[in-house]
Formats: C-alpha cells, structure tokens, sequence
C-alpha cells in the first residue's frame, strides 16, 4: 500500500509524512532527500549539468542509501552519512534545477518504486502521486502560506547553524516554485484524486491526525 504525499518545498511534508508513517507502521521514503544526495554528489565533482553522460556515469556509480533512524532520515552517499550536508544553502540552491534533468529523475524514480513496492510505505515528494506512484491508493498534496513556509525553512537552517531572513527564503521559494511547478519533466502540481491538505494554520499533530483519520476510515 502507498500514501502518496506531495507538495512545494518547505510546506512540512517531509516531517508530517515521518509522522504519518510512524503512526502507520508503514515504511518512509524521504524522495527530496535523495534528489538533494545526487545534487551534492554532482557539486562536489563539479559535473557540469547539461552534459547526460557525465551524469549517468555518476548515477550508475553512486551508491546512495536513504533509511529513517529514530524518526530521521539518514541519506549515506557512497558509505559517507550525509544527512546534513545535503540540507546546506548551496545544495537547496542547486536542487530544483537537477531534480528537473530527466536522466536524473528517470534513475531516482526507478530506485523509488523499487523502494516502495517492498512494503506498505509513506512517500513524499513532487511528483509521487502524479508520477512514481500513479496508482496510489492514498494521495494527499500539501500547501502552506510562503511566508509560513519560509518561518518553517528558516528554523530549519538555524538547527543547522545558518542563518537567513525570512525575507530571503520568501524570494528564494518563489523561485523555487516557479522552476519545480513549469519544469517539463514531471512537473509538481496536485493529481486530480488528491486530496489538499493547508497546513497554514495547523500544527504538525493536527497534519499527521487528519491524514491518518482519512487512510484509516477508508481501510
């Protein structure tokens, strides 16, 4: 079984997505995670984007893993724990535009459905429930104010040790949105059976309730 979960950057998929799974007893996969792993392998040996067999030889080499331990996600890169590294300023800059190179989403989703065809799992991302899991039973797209977005990344940020206004994040998303929801490659945008979910106002328990509160009254 899948629960598809998607939704702009920043909008609290990632963390609601942990809780759901959690409450579920359902796996978790953490798709951004491993969009942003491939992201810093390409910065890191300063491949250049638009060249596709440069980037399928990395692809074919790279071993990423993505597992939840304690409740997070842990991405290791070929052996090394990156977990942190992939949330720095500089990969989220770089993220959106590689997460739109088809040769890189055509490796990852193949890597994701794989994933998620061994047990019941809690996906989430951009493109799951209109790409990767067409077919999924459960499908859900969050959305949240920018501002109350950019308040989310920036405490984010400052767990991390960087600090950026509210200000900045606010323009940084608005570019952000604008490349993930016209790229060509799988665009984000709500599949038609998907239910919205605006998460504004609402607390991360009060997310995790109404999307469990939906899954099981229709099982």
């Amino acid at each position: 079984m899948i629960v598809a979960i998607d939704g702009p950057a920043a909008s609290g998929k990632s963390t609601t997505a942990k809780k759901v799974a959690e409450a579920l007893g359902f796996a978790y996969l953490d798709t951004g995670a491993m969009y942003r792993a491939v992201t810093l392998a390409i910065l890191k040996k300063n491949i250049d984007m638009n060249d596709p067999v440069a980037l399928k030889m990395l692809l074919d080499s790279m071993d990423l893993n993505v597992s939840t331990k304690n409740g997070d996600t842990v991405v290791t890169l070929n052996g090394i724990n990156v977990s942190d590294h992939i949330r720095s300023v500089e990969v989220t800059q770089h993220v959106s535009a590689v997460s739109a190179i088809p040769v890189v989403r055509e490796s990852m989703v193949k890597i994701q459905r794989d994933i998620g065809h061994r047990s019941d799992c809690v996906c989430e991302g951009r493109d799951i429930g209109t790409v990767v899991f067409s077919d999924a039973e459960y499908k859900f797209f969050i959305i949240a104010e920018r501002e109350t977005r950019a308040k989310r990344r920036q405490l984010d940020l400052r767990n991390m040790g960087e600090e950026r206004s509210v200000e900045e994040l606010v323009s940084d998303l608005k570019i952000r949105d604008q490349k993930d929801s016209t790229r060509k490659h799988s665009p984000l945008t709500r599949a038609a059976d998907a239910v919205e979910v605006d998460t504004t106002h609402m607390t991360l328990d009060e997310q995790v309730m109404y999307i469990v509160s939906k899954v099981k009254k229709v099982k």
